[in-house]
C-alpha cells in the first residue's frame, strides 16, 4: 500500500472515530465499536485515568462515559499521521466540550491513536489522552 493512500486512510478512520467520540459525549457509545479492533491487545488510557486492556474494558469505559455524558463534541486537530506498514499512530489535540452528570467541562487534551490495519481497514488499537484531574473528580463525585 502506498504511504499516501495508508495516510488518508489512517485519517478517514480518525474521523470515524472522532464522530463516534462525539456521539459517545452524547450519550451512545454504540458507534465506537465500528472504529476499534476487538481484540485482547486493544488499550485504552483517558482523561479520567486508569488503563483498560483488551476490547470488553475498552468498551465499559466508552459505554460509562457515555451513561452521563451529554450535550458534547469533540473536535480533532493539529493532526499528525504516520504509517509503518499496517501500523500507523496519530498525534492529534482533541477540543472536547460535554456535560457529565449536568457538570459542564472543557478542555483541549493532546492525544495518541495507534491504529492498525485489519481486515482491509484502519482500526484503532490505542488511545491515550492527558488526565484531566476536573474530568476525574466530577466522576468520583458522580459515583458517591
Amino acid at each position: 500500500m502506498a504511504i499516501k493512500q495508508a495516510e488518508d486512510g489512517v485519517r478517514a478512520a480518525s474521523d470515524g472515530f472522532y464522530d463516534a467520540l462525539t456521539r459517545m459525549a452524547n450519550g451512545n457509545a454504540q458507534p465506537m465499536s465500528a472504529c476499534w479492533s476487538h481484540g485482547d491487545d486493544v488499550t485504552t488510557m483517558h482523561p479520567i485515568g486508569g488503563r483498560e486492556v483488551g476490547w470488553d474494558e475498552v468498551e465499559g469505559s466508552w459505554r460509562a462515559v457515555a451513561d452521563v455524558a451529554e450535550g458534547g463534541e469533540v473536535r480533532p486537530s493539529d493532526r499528525l499521521v504516520r504509517v509503518f506498514g499496517d501500523t500507523a499512530y496519530e498525534l492529534v489535540t482533541e477540543n472536547a466540550s460535554m456535560s457529565l452528570g449536568g457538570e459542564r467541562i472543557d478542555g483541549a487534551y493532546r492525544a495518541t491513536n495507534v491504529y492498525r490495519f485489519d481486515d482491509g481497514e484502519w482500526r484503532m488499537v490505542h488511545h491515550h489522552t492527558d488526565l484531566d484531574t476536573e474530568f476525574v473528580e466530577i466522576l468520583q463525585h458522580l459515583n458517591d
